[in-house]
């Protein structure tokens, strides 16, 4: 990981100061992790829908407009470098078949989005004996691919 953030920073100056950001894959399961990430390489994957249930369950600081972090496979491979460059705090059931297609996940319908959402957050939920509601809100972190 280190090598890749250093190579990164040798042909983009601007970060040459930056410390190594975090790294993370998509999902909760080997296959999608790994879709997600070559869908963020082929720049089709340009947001994530974390919970905000999540950021409060586990006191983590939400993401801001410039964050930058190294996006890897399943098995912590690194496969690009985005930059998030818009957030939104969204209900489940206002997110748009707009929003939808640019996660751009499966078919990129928004019946699609909300059915693997809905599945994500049960299972993120579940060993706190907690549910997913339509009113929950989501963390919509659109991002670019920076590497």
């Amino acid at each position: 990981m280190t090598e890749y953030w250093r190579n990164f920073q040798e042909n983009n100056i601007e970060y040459k100061k930056t410390s190594q950001p975090q790294s993370f894959y998509f999902c909760d399961n080997k296959k999608d992790a790994d879709e997600c990430a070559e869908l963020v390489v082929k720049k089709i994957k340009q947001a994530t829908s974390p919970s905000v249930w999540w950021f409060k369950k586990f006191n983590e600081p939400f993401p801001k407009v410039g964050d930058v972090a190294i996006v890897t496979n399943w098995k912590g491979n690194p496969k690009a470098i985005i930059r998030t460059t818009k957030v939104e705090i969204v209900k489940y059931k206002s997110i748009t078949p707009e929003y939808a297609l640019i996660e751009g996940e499966g078919d990129k319908t928004l019946e699609y989005w909300k059915k693997v959402h809905w599945i994500y957050y049960q299972n993120e939920m579940k060993e706190f004996n907690e549910f997913p509601t339509e009113d929950m809100e989501i963390v919509c972190e659109y991002f670019k691919i920076i590497w």
